[in-house]
């Protein structure tokens, strides 16, 4: 094995999660990783605050340290990720990496910070700012819970996208007939179907507007079952993940681990 292909393994195991080696290199680099991208979040948050609009060149400049820093990564995955079986090939490997979702994920954080040197629009990189906030989802990387909310979701992506589909189909019929109700006697308030939509919205999530209700006595019955059924619907992806929860907690109790290889694998009773 040559220097080039030792050292891009060595680099590629320090970056990779692997927090069972406790104490080792890999382990505090994705500590480091981890404080670094939660400070992010709450510079990005202090940012906008308008009595630490003085302090705003301090966090310029751990913006700056941070993007060099989460740079240095990305190089260094884009260089050591071939020694993942996924990404082998030299170029498809590298080009398959970059379009991964965690590999979007790791450009797109710095990308903003590139792209505001050559565009002095402040409407476009405020909102190129916004992509900045897609660090936290680089967290869920260094933490096994929450890998396991995203392995979950994964799994029971098929039941939640119906039980969504299902919400806003629930949501239409019941906001189109209040619409058809309300609008003749408040033009003004459900003055469309997008409208009524909205108020549907904020019933189902028990928020609700004082500023108008259905005042009609169907209208009044049909607000009430919206509200109703929200707590219901809301209850059902709920239910999902739930289900999905309790199911990888019963297959990682299950898991034992090869005294050879230190792989592991499900051990069915």
């Amino acid at each position: 094995m040559s220097p080039t292909v030792s050292l891009r393994k060595h680099v590629h195991n320090i970056l990779e999660i692997t927090w069972h080696r406790k104490l080792g290199l890999s382990f505090w680099v994705n500590i480091f990783l981890t404080v670094i991208i939660s400070l992010n979040a709450v510079a990005i948050i202090l940012d906008t605050v308008p009595s630490i609009q003085k302090y705003h060149q301090i966090l310029l400049d751990f913006e700056v340290f941070s993007v060099i820093v989460f740079t240095v990564e990305y190089i260094l995955r884009l260089w050591s990720c071939v020694e993942n079986p996924h990404f082998s090939h030299p170029i498809k490997g590298r080009l398959k990496f970059i379009f991964s979702a965690w590999g979007l994920v790791d450009l797109l954080s710095i990308a903003p910070f590139y792209v505001s040197i050559f565009i002095t629009d402040l409407g476009f990189i405020r909102i190129l700012r916004l992509l900045r906030m897609l660090r936290l989802f680089r967290v869920s990387k260094y933490f096994h819970a929450l890998r396991v909310i995203q392995k979950v979701m994964k799994e029971k992506q098929e039941e939640l996208v119906l039980s969504f589909v299902f919400i806003v189909f629930v949501l239409i019929i019941s906001s189109s007939t209040l619409y058809y109700f309300e609008h003749e006697m408040q033009p003004t308030k459900f003055s469309s179907i997008p409208e009524a939509m909205w108020w549907g919205v904020n019933a189902m999530t028990t928020v609700g507007d004082a500023d108008y209700r259905p005042i009609t006595p169907i209208g009044k019955i049909i607000g009430g079952l919206i509200a109703i059924l929200g707590v219901a619907l809301f209850a059902l992806p709920t239910g999902i993940l739930a289900s999905g929860f309790a199911e990888q907690m019963r297959g990682q109790k299950h898991k034992i681990k090869c005294p050879h290889c230190g792989n592991e694998f499900n051990h069915s009773h």
